[in-house]
């Protein structure tokens, strides 16, 4: 079976910000925030020092037998704008890439405009996390207030993908309500929720009410770290089954695509892993496993779109 890993991390360095202050490398594939945290094998020790390369992705992809990947983006490893660029114009057949920007730039026209129009980018990615994201360097604002209105207005005229990170179920910017309102106002522009709402398993009903707000036409949910945030768990990751069967219930298997979140996803797991825990569940019939693996990434990030008129 094919498969598309929809969500994967290039990093050519470490340059994030996130509630600690700006996050750099300090060795053995650790890093650490200006408040003196350590964050642990940022970079699993696979990778071999402070990157995460196309060819090393493209490595790990090739022994698993997964044909395409698409690059996202966020203040965690620090925007790779350029370097996901040349790694999609490198391997444009591999590859597809978003870019990402900071709504708050005084220049942000500017920056959309050398993004989305000059390079080409067919995909934007907000994280707005209060851990790494927006919300972790910036006060609380509404995902359905004026700022963000232009973020999503300026991809709806471009024919954009919207890739959203809401942050951990529970935190100030798990704004399923106000997300679904901005949803509801661009009922033509495409968004993918990360990580099926990032949701732990002391949080199914919240789960289950964000999953119900969300069911919406133009609305998909990526796979990543599901086992990460149903933990702690092991392999062949039950708990993560278990969310994987109530999304379905709800949402529908043609509106779930499999990503991973490389390279944290390697940093206590395989990446082979990723894949058969749901690949060998009985979660999903054949049919479902082609459009969750595949077909469905496939139409949303890989076939030429064009801008709305």
């Amino acid at each position: 079976m094919k498969i598309i890993d929809s969500h994967v991390h290039l990093v050519q360095c470490i340059a994030g910000t996130g509630a600690g202050g700006e996050l750099r490398f300090c060795g053995n594939g650790d890093a650490i925030y200006a408040n003196g945290e350590i964050v642990s094998q940022m970079i699993p020790a696979q990778f071999g020092g402070e990157q995460v390369t196309a060819e090393q992705v493209l490595r790990i992809m090739d022994e698993n037998q997964v044909e395409k990947a698409v690059l996202l983006q966020g203040n965690y490893y620090g925007f790779q704008n350029l370097y996901t660029y040349e790694a999609v114009r490198q391997y444009p057949d591999r590859f597809a890439g978003a870019a990402s920007y900071d709504p708050f730039s005084r220049k942000k026209a500017d920056i959309c405009r050398y993004l989305f129009e000059d390079l080409g980018f067919k995909i934007v990615k907000f994280e707005v996390s209060t851990g790494s994201g927006l919300m972790s360097n910036h006060h609380t604002f509404s995902l359905d207030g004026e700022m963000m209105e232009e973020a999503y207005s300026y991809a709806d005229e471009k024919g954009l993908v919207f890739v959203i990170d809401i942050g951990k179920c529970g935190s100030e910017s798990w704004q399923v309500e106000a997300l679904r309102r901005a949803v509801l106002r661009h009922p033509h522009l495409k968004f993918v929720v990360c990580h099926l709402l990032a949701a732990n398993m002391t949080q199914e009903e919240e789960l289950k009410r964000g999953l119900g707000l969300l069911t919406l036409p133009n609305v998909w949910f990526d796979l990543s770290s599901v086992p990460h945030n149903c933990g702690p768990d092991q392999y062949p990751y039950e708990n993560a089954r278990s969310y994987l069967s109530i999304g379905k219930e709800i949402v529908g298997a043609d509106r779930m695509i499999f990503g991973t979140d490389l390279p944290s996803a390697l940093k206590k797991e395989t990446y082979g892993n990723y894949i058969s825990y749901m690949m060998e569940s009985a979660v999903f019939t054949e049919k479902e496993k082609q459009m969750v693996f595949y077909d469905t990434a496939d139409q949303l990030f890989f076939k030429k779109r064009s801008k709305r008129t």
